[in-house]
């Protein structure tokens, strides 16, 4: 990704899921724009390639390997950030899961109770342990940003996905919007981002007719790219974005406009 004015200058920056796909580009995003980058990945050698793909560019990152769903994993990620960079300003919670089998979503009718649970733990619950775990340093300091990753599919039925996905993601709607009312006063801004098909290996895991299809209903004749999410991310962090609270941004090309 191309460099940015330095919008994000000494600001530390935690992405979580940013060992691949769209956390990696919000992650080399923020890294261009000037902020000390923290990446979270459950997949430890994802993480620490995108660091190093950042730190081959000049700018600061570490990896962490982190579970987000587990909160023993995001109490320690926050304090081994802390003593490797210094107290998180900005926390991307974009970690998350949408198992598929043979590229096909289990119907809710025969879904494994554990699968329901394993996304929830990932998409939502694992955005609440992000914000208990960095969020205290950025109030106490008062200034901080927050961006939760929800999905377009939180909105309407979207027949490639399992339930558990846009539950959660929906989940992370009213979360955003709850965070922000509590939060606001410690000058903390807290918006979510509502992608369509972004091009990523997630998104790969399904019948390339499926992706075409949505490209075609899609206005702007495209399918999305990770830095296109990015861009939008940079905003919502910025000083420039930071009025900006408890909001839901599609970034989908206009598809399923509302």
């Amino acid at each position: 990704m191309a460099d940015h004015p330095q919008t994000h200058s000494g600001r530390i920056a935690v992405v979580t899921g940013g060992g691949s796909g769209i956390g990696r580009a919000i992650a080399e995003g923020l890294a261009a724009a000037g902020a000390l980058v923290a990446v979270l990945d459950a997949n430890g050698n994802a993480a620490e390639e995108t660091a190093g793909r950042i730190a081959a560019t000049g700018r600061k990152a570490m990896a962490v390997t982190c579970d987000v769903s587990l909160w023993e994993d995001v109490a320690a990620a926050a304090r081994e950030v802390s003593a490797g960079l210094g107290s998180a300003d900005i926390l991307v919670n974009n970690a998350g899961i949408s198992p598929k089998h043979d590229g096909k979503p289990a119907p809710t009718l025969e879904m494994d109770p554990e699968e329901w649970a394993q996304v929830l733990a990932v998409n939502l619950t694992g955005a609440f342990h992000g914000v208990r775990a960095f969020g205290p340093a950025m109030a106490a300091r008062g200034w901080g940003s927050i961006v939760n990753q929800s999905s377009v599919s939180a909105k309407r039925h979207i027949a490639f996905l399992g339930v558990h996905y846009p539950a959660s993601k929906a989940g992370l709607i009213g979360m955003t919007k709850q965070l922000a009312g509590e939060l606001g006063p410690s000058n903390i801004n807290v918006n979510a981002l509502a992608p369509g098909r972004i091009e990523t290996p997630l998104m790969r895991g399904v019948n390339p007719e499926v992706n075409e299809a949505v490209r075609l209903d899609t206005p702007m004749r495209r399918l999305g790219t990770p830095e296109d999410v990015a861009a939008a991310a940079l905003y919502l962090t910025s000083e420039a974005g930071h009025f900006v609270t408890g909001q839901v941004l599609d970034v989908a090309g206009g598809w399923m406009m509302s």
